[in-house]
């Protein structure tokens, strides 16, 4: 659903036939755009609402491009959107570079990938059953 404010903002798309994410595009307002100064960060609006059935999730995940040439990136990633969220998805950007960062209305921010979500049931257990990795973690399964 396009939200109020959001007109002219294009809608999620795939940018190739076999991309696997839909590009989000930013709606902040057209004369004020948004300049993200280093470190900084923002909660960035795409102006859409979407449904999805009960076994899918979307995720939020930053683009690669932005991401080596300006250091522009997203912070919870992948964010999740849930299949009963209806409210606008917005997009938590930071600047991880060293020079100031401009969002105009409609640029390219994030994409969004759609993932099956398994039924799984959680059962309490006394113990769990031997691994070789066993508890090992951080860094267990190498030194490099």
């Amino acid at each position: 659903m396009r939200l109020p404010g959001s007109e002219g903002v294009p809608l999620p798309q795939r940018m190739s036939e076999q991309a696997s994410g839909y590009d989000l595009y930013a709606a902040v307002p057209a004369e004020e755009p948004l300049v993200l100064q280093p470190g900084q960060r923002a909660l960035v609006p795409t102006g859409i609402a979407i449904a999805m059935p009960a076994h899918l999730e979307a995720q939020i995940r930053p683009r690669s491009g932005l991401a080596f040439k300006h250091g522009i990136t997203c912070l919870n990633t992948p964010g999740t959107i849930d299949a009963d969220y209806r409210g606008e998805i917005k997009v938590l950007l930071i600047n991880l570079g060293q020079e100031p960062f401009t969002i105009h209305r409609g640029e390219r921010i994030a994409q969004m990938v759609f993932q099956l979500v398994p039924p799984v049931r959680l059962e309490p257990v006394l113990q769990l059953d031997e691994t070789v990795r066993g508890a090992g973690g951080f860094g267990h399964t190498g030194t490099k």
